[in-house]
């Protein structure tokens, strides 16, 4: 089950939970404002696929993979680690579902905090485009995705940077999503 919460600053170990003392936890429908779908979905193997294609339809998910991040199955592990915690977006919508393993999606909320989502198997994300984040595995530096994507499979990160903050992807995000909720 997804958990989120307020990160502390400065992170020191990224790959620890970085939470505010005294913790701050973010519920899901706090998540959901800012645009993130989070779900658990335990499923038996035997109708796993039979739910990826519905979710595949129903999203208009055209292509998937899987990605193992570990430095045993990841080439350049540490400098692929580095571009995952770089603040980014895309332009188009990150579907991952954790199969193995474990990490942290950070996002920002509408008052640029960072709130950290913590991941294991059984939990689905879709960070909506046009949304910053970054993601790093945690102490065990393995997690093993299921990656859905609608029209691209190599899709570019855009890092944050004054270029990307303009992106008519990133105003219609800040337009849907941010600028509707009280600061």
């Amino acid at each position: 089950m997804v958990q989120a919460w307020l990160m502390c600053s400065p992170v020191v170990n990224k790959s620890a939970p970085c939470a505010c003392d005294p913790p701050v936890d973010i519920s899901t429908a706090e998540i959901d404002k800012i645009g993130i779908l989070t779900k658990y979905v335990s499923i038996p193997v035997v109708e796993k696929e039979e739910l990826i294609e519905k979710v595949c339809e129903e999203r208009g998910y055209k292509f998937r993979d899987e990605l193992i991040i570990s430095k045993e199955k990841l080439s350049n592990y540490e400098d692929e680690i580095k571009k995952f915690f770089e603040e980014h977006m895309h332009t188009d919508e990150e579907a991952r579902y954790v199969l193995d393993g474990s990490g942290y999606f950070d996002v920002r909320n509408h008052n640029d905090e960072w709130i950290r989502i913590a991941v294991q198997p059984g939990d689905a994300v879709i960070l909506p485009p046009g949304i910053f984040h970054r993601f790093t595995p945690d102490h065990r530096d393995y997690v093993h995705f299921l990656r859905l994507f609608k029209d691209n499979q190599q899709w570019v990160a855009h890092n944050r940077n004054e270029l990307a903050k303009v992106m008519s992807i990133r105003q219609q995000y800040l337009k849907d999503y941010i600028e509707n909720i009280e600061k």
